[in-house]
């Protein structure tokens, strides 16, 4: 179990993000068109997982806009922007966004914040994922990841992307 703060106050998580080296844990995640992609979806391409609570916070929506915008300069990578947030809400901020080179997909129907030790245990935030980068590469192995200590903090976006050179 990680420790994270929400305005300078401890919450705990589901466990560890998976271990840089290691293989990515396999995931289901719920797509706009409510279909189940997985992490097969994407056999062959870099994925960066941009996880964050809800896009409906100012956090969340600028590190999912940064990432949009950095994402059409990534070679053979895809950003799938995670977080609990229902698809059709997802889909709408996204549209009004114009934001086009990510793909949000939703926890809603899925073991993916217990399997990646992201899932809030605690507190009025309890259910919702943390914020986190996770870079899987082309043979689904872990190569980055930060949870990001204050869940109001935007993640450290250079250290993300140098990895993918």
């Amino acid at each position: 179990m990680a420790i994270i703060t929400f305005q300078g106050k401890p919450l705990n998580t589901s466990g560890e993000l998976p271990a840089v080296g290691n293989d990515a844990p396999a995931f289901s995640l719920t797509s706009r068109e409510l279909v189940d992609v997985t992490l097969a979806n994407y056999a062959g391409k870099r994925k960066v997982l941009n996880i964050v609570p809800s896009l409906d916070t100012p956090t969340c929506a600028a590190s999912t806009r940064k990432f949009n915008q950095k994402a059409s300069h990534l070679d053979n990578t895809v950003v799938l922007v995670v977080s609990a947030d229902l698809p059709f809400a997802q889909s709408r901020f996204c549209e009004s966004e114009g934001l086009k080179d990510v793909v949000p997909l939703s926890t809603f129907r899925s073991s993916f914040g217990n399997d990646y030790g992201v899932n809030i245990k605690d507190t009025l935030l309890a259910g919702l994922t943390a914020r986190a980068i996770v870079i899987i590469d082309e043979h689904d192995k872990v190569i980055y990841t930060q949870l990001v200590g204050e869940i109001a903090d935007e993640p450290d976006y250079e250290s993300a992307l140098a990895v993918l050179g």
